[in-house]
């Protein structure tokens, strides 16, 4: 198994100062509501990189919510058809990667959340139901409970506007160009949501983003674990070398039954660590074309 290459401890690091730098106020494509968190606006060559790091959804329904003007809350409930929402929801963070010619790269757990399946997770426990009943009185949502996926498993690999061009590609990212050494001129980490299962595991989706020289590179991360069950992750790489006219995207299913890992049982607890050991159960990659 090939060892992912890791974000560099020393961006890792720096990552809160840039979290909180917030470099100028920009609009954006989401129809979220205005957030109190400004956006930072990064330029790279012939890229704009959007970034914000927010609070988290309330669990309550605004005063101020008004029919044709829902809260955040409301407008989360009506566009997802799930009964339940993580325990942990960043509406308004979100990371954008946008090109001079219009081409859009963009991140947010709505987006995310709406690939959440609406009929219930192949693997039932005792959990699932206790953990069900735990929300019923929680006023987080006020739909029906009812069967679904309640480790909010997605496919969701981003959001992209404005290319023209996308083709299935046989030649991946290369990892060795990753590992080279090169000055980190921007890191970001952000979390879309995340879950515990009602104290029997985690499940939780991210993104993380480094610019380098040469290009930048994007991790999407949904990682799932459930205590004694099953562990699994859905990868999507995005990377760009900025002497190319395109864009690489490559995506990754992998799972494991929990009895399967000869692994020790704290690496089970690092996403970062216990990934590589999974069994790749799918995978792709797509190039996206660059207008010249």
């Amino acid at each position: 198994t090939v060892e992912l290459p890791r974000f560099p401890e020393a961006a890792m690091e720096d990552r809160e100062n840039d979290a909180t730098s917030a470099l100028s106020s920009c609009g954006s494509r989401t129809s979220l509501e205005a957030s109190p968190a400004k956006m930072e606006e990064h330029t790279f060559n012939d890229w704009t990189v959007r970034c914000r790091v927010s609070h988290i959804l309330p669990s309550k329904c605004s005063s101020s919510c008004r029919e044709n003007e829902p809260c955040i809350l409301c407008r989360y409930t009506k566009e997802l058809e799930i009964p339940h929402l993580p325990e942990m929801v960043f509406p308004f963070n979100i990371l954008e990667l946008e090109h001079k010619s219009g081409c859009l790269v963009q991140f947010t757990a709505l987006e995310a959340l709406k690939l959440v399946k609406k009929e219930n997770l192949i693997v039932k426990i005792a959990c699932s139901e206790s953990w069900k009943k735990s929300r019923e009185d929680s006023g987080i949502v006020e739909k029906k409970i009812g069967d679904f996926d309640w480790t909010f498993r997605t496919d969701y690999n981003g959001t992209y506007n404005g290319w023209s061009t996308r083709q299935m590609s046989d030649t991946g990212i290369d990892l060795e160009v990753l590992k080279k050494r090169e000055q980190i001129l921007l890191y970001k980490d952000l979390m879309l949501f995340e879950d515990e299962l009602h104290d029997n595991g985690v499940a939780v989706c991210n993104v993380r983003m480094r610019v380098m020289p040469s290009g930048f590179f994007v991790l999407l991360r949904y990682f799932l674990r459930v205590d004694g069950v099953l562990i699994a992750a859905n990868d999507t790489r995005i990377y760009h070398d900025f002497s190319t006219n395109h864009v690489l995207v490559e995506t990754a299913q992998r799972e494991d039954k929990v009895d399967d890992l000869q692994v020790p049982l704290g690496m089970m607890t690092e996403p970062d660590e216990i990934t590589s050991r999974l069994t790749l159960r799918n995978s792709t990659c797509e190039k996206l074309i660059l207008p010249r």
